[in-house]
């Protein structure tokens, strides 16, 4: 019976993937945020169905909607702190599990098609958060929406086309909250199948490790060694993301998206959420529109050419010493754009800016290539 059970083809791909799939055995807690990051999207997957079953798409209706949920709902509130703050936790996992892997080398050949699904998977994540943000329809969710559509009118020829398109009409109005709520709903099920070939991709070629070499030969089963591990990964971070819901639930928001989004009150310094911050940051510390908006998209785009400018014959930054002071200063430099990008852009912020900006962009196109090469003669001399 047993043995008739395993030969199921379901069963055998649970077993195959999750149970006997071959892991190596040095991983450390840093390779658990993969599987956090897919717990972070099936509770914006279940908590965003059930607020959908409550939210109405309509300027008028919207934030009236939300607040319906929030006081009238039975645990809407639970539901609504968790969906907005889940989407922090997503983040917060996502930038760690890059981070990881910037720091070991994982976009390295064979990985490179996991790689980009990964940065594939980021963009679509920054594209439904965006649009969720805006569903509120706050003060601050209009605005930023107004502020943030209208940069695709630096766009020669195609600009307004596009911001129209976005749109749905001359202005951000009850198309155009339609619009988003519809792709909102969509897209998160497009992320949830990146992922699935993302994790096809991973088990295809292989996990990569500290040390950054092969371990064909040192691998252990996944059960119940990184059970365990994940699972203890799960509570911590079950733990963190509950005090923001149940103690802190506005912390990571803003407080003008509690006034309902009126299009004749500007407010007085318009952001993004926090995620958002170090892309707008490199934005608007380039004086010229188009430029600036191009800068914006290559921030997250300049992920894709890691692989093909790694020239380092050494994937991990454990021997690597010289790459991790500048690997470290990238994280410095991230952090300090989040904080430039909730700042007023005035001096000397946008100069600061403007430096981090440069940082960033060298850090992938310039130092990565000429210090793999660097390194390369340092260990044939």
């Amino acid at each position: 019976m047993i043995l008739s059970l395993k030969k199921q083809p379901i069963v055998q791909l649970i077993n195959d993937h999750l149970v006997d799939y071959p892991t190596p055995s040095n991983l450390t807690l840093f390779w658990n945020y993969g599987f956090l990051a897919g717990m972070c999207l099936s509770v914006q997957l279940i908590t965003g169905i059930a607020l959908a079953m409550h939210y109405t798409p309509h300027v008028d209706l919207a934030f009236l909607s939300v607040e319906h949920i929030m006081r009238d709902v039975n645990n809407g509130w639970f539901l609504r702190y968790s969906h907005a703050n889940g989407a922090s936790m997503f983040f917060i996992t996502v930038f760690i599990h890059i981070g990881r892997g910037l720091y070991y080398g994982s976009y390295a050949q064979p990985r490179t098609l996991v790689w980009s699904l990964g940065v594939l998977i980021l963009l679509l994540m920054m594209a439904t958060a965006f649009l969720g943000y805006v569903l509120v329809w706050g003060q601050m969710s209009f605005w930023a929406a107004t502020v943030i559509t209208n940069f695709f009118t630096a766009f020669p020829i195609v600009g307004d086309k596009i911001v129209t398109l976005l749109w749905g009409g001359f202005s951000v109005d009850n198309a155009t909250l339609n619009r988003f709520f519809s792709l909102h709903y969509l897209l998160p099920f497009v992320i949830a199948g990146v992922v699935i070939v993302h994790m096809s991709a991973v088990h295809q070629d292989g996990s990569n490790n500290p040390l950054g070499i092969a371990s064909t030969t040192d691998k252990i089963s996944f059960f119940p060694y990184f059970f365990i591990k994940d699972s203890l990964s799960l509570i911590a971070l079950l733990l963190f993301f509950s005090f923001f819901v149940y103690f802190s639930p506005n912390t990571l928001g803003h407080s003008d998206n509690y006034i309902p989004g009126n299009p004749m009150v500007t407010p007085e310094h318009i952001v993004p959420e926090w995620y958002f911050l170090p892309a707008y940051a490199i934005l608007r510390s380039i004086p010229n529109k188009l430029l600036g908006v191009l800068a914006l998209f290559a921030a997250i785009l300049v992920l894709f050419v890691l692989p093909f400018v790694h020239t380092s014959e050494i994937r991990s930054s454990l021997y690597r010493p010289i790459h991790q002071r500048f690997f470290w200063l990238l994280v410095i430099d991230y952090i300090m754009l989040g904080y430039l990008g909730q700042q007023v852009p005035e001096s000397p912020f946008i100069e600061i800016g403007q430096v981090c900006s440069i940082y960033y962009f060298a850090y992938f196109l310039i130092i990565l290539p000429f210090l793999g090469k660097l390194e390369n003669n340092l260990r044939l001399a």
